[in-house]
């Protein structure tokens, strides 16, 4: 008796008996036991293989195992450099390792001398052989070759070039990598405050080998830096201060609460975090908008259109424009120019605001 098996459930299949397709299946002709060559016409089993859209799915059969999810927790880890390799690797914040860029300064002056030496040799010769008329040497590079063979030199001009190029390949693999690694962001304070005290408290490594924490302005993250990360870090940190079974039920993800029993340890959910983010962002653009439109709007309507309602309505235009600026500083990453049309913009919303109001004033 032959098994079918899909997804794990097997049946019996007879191997004389052809068993039909419905459609969607494929059908694949397997020849009966002790034929190895051409199958006879109309001999053989016609087994069917189930397409996708034949398969069937039990939720109540394999929900446990969709569901079931695997977390490293800190506590299973042993104590030394694996519970420090689960604790750096549990949260994007926490990826902090040394840049060692005086390591790569020392290491990229040393080639460059040993480049500078080779540049020097080379012009050497080449200054040598127009002193002396050799300009053919200069000029046919094969030429050079064969009259540096004969004349036995210790170092010919091919030679000095080889090394050259051998010497420049390693010099610009550590010059790209060095600026890769001078891309890298620093971490944030509390990031690093937060790694710190845990490799102050738990002592997971040895004194001498913890040195590179202190390391502070060599200390780089793994972690891309946000549109509102310092916006994000201040909301993490109100959130740990109202810590409660309420906020970590809402910010925290089951498997972040499994990684560790330590209630001193916080993880929260960046989508979660950036989803709260987005909603104070757009409150405060709200108001913003709202606010001075409601304050004209008085200063116009109760002051007649009279030239004092009129400046207050600038001071109050002057005003918010100053506290928007403020808000995309501090709530976002915008670059000056950005910073500057956004403000501008805003600016001249608030103005057609101002003009509309004293327009309509009888």
């Amino acid at each position: 008796m032959a098994e079918k098996t899909a997804f794990g459930e097997k049946t019996a299949c007879d191997p004389t008996t052809p068993v039909s397709a419905s459609s969607g299946d494929t059908i694949i002709n397997i020849p009966p036991p002790g034929e190895k060559g051409a199958q006879k016409a109309g001999a053989g089993l016609q087994q069917k293989v189930p397409s996708f859209s034949s398969w069937s799915f039990s939720p109540f059969r394999r929900g446990h195992q969709i569901q079931e999810t695997v977390v490293r927790q800190l506590e299973d880890c042993p104590q030394g450099y694996p519970r420090l390799a689960a604790f750096l690797s549990s949260d994007q914040n926490f990826t902090l390792y040394r840049g060692f860029s005086y390591l790569h300064s020392r290491v990229l002056l040393h080639l460059q001398e040993e480049v500078s030496s080779l540049e020097r040799e080379l012009d050497k010769l080449d200054n040598e052989d127009d002193y002396d008329g050799n300009h053919d040497r200069l000029k046919n590079l094969e030429l050079d070759r064969i009259t540096a063979n004969a004349e036995g030199e210790d170092r010919p001009r091919h030679v000095i070039v080889g090394e050259i190029k051998n010497k420049l390949l390693e010099y610009d693999e550590v010059l790209i990598k060095a600026r890769e690694m001078a891309s890298f962001q620093r971490p944030a304070d509390r990031d690093y405050r937060s790694v710190r005290t845990w490799l102050y408290n738990t002592r997971p490594i040895v004194d001498e080998e913890e040195g590179f924490i202190r390391c502070k302005e060599d200390i780089v993250t793994l972690r891309h830096g946000r549109e509102c990360a310092g916006f994000d870090g201040l909301v993490e940190s109100i959130l740990k201060r109202l810590d409660s079974k309420v906020t970590r039920f809402l910010f925290c993800t089951r498997e972040l609460r499994q990684k560790t029993q330590d209630q001193h340890i916080y993880y929260f959910s960046p989508s979660r975090v950036d989803t709260l983010v987005g909603l104070i962002i757009t409150l405060v653009i709200f108001i913003l908008l709202i606010l001075p439109v409601v304050a004209m709007y008085r200063l116009t309507s109760l002051g007649d259109g009279n030239v004092h309602s009129t400046f207050q309505a600038i001071g109050v235009l002057i005003v918010f424009t100053l506290l928007f600026s403020g808000a995309m500083a501090a709530l976002t990453k915008a670059r000056r120019h950005e910073l500057f049309a956004a403000s501008a913009a805003y600016c001249a919303v608030l103005v057609v605001f101002i003009s509309n109001f004293s327009g309509n004033t009888p």
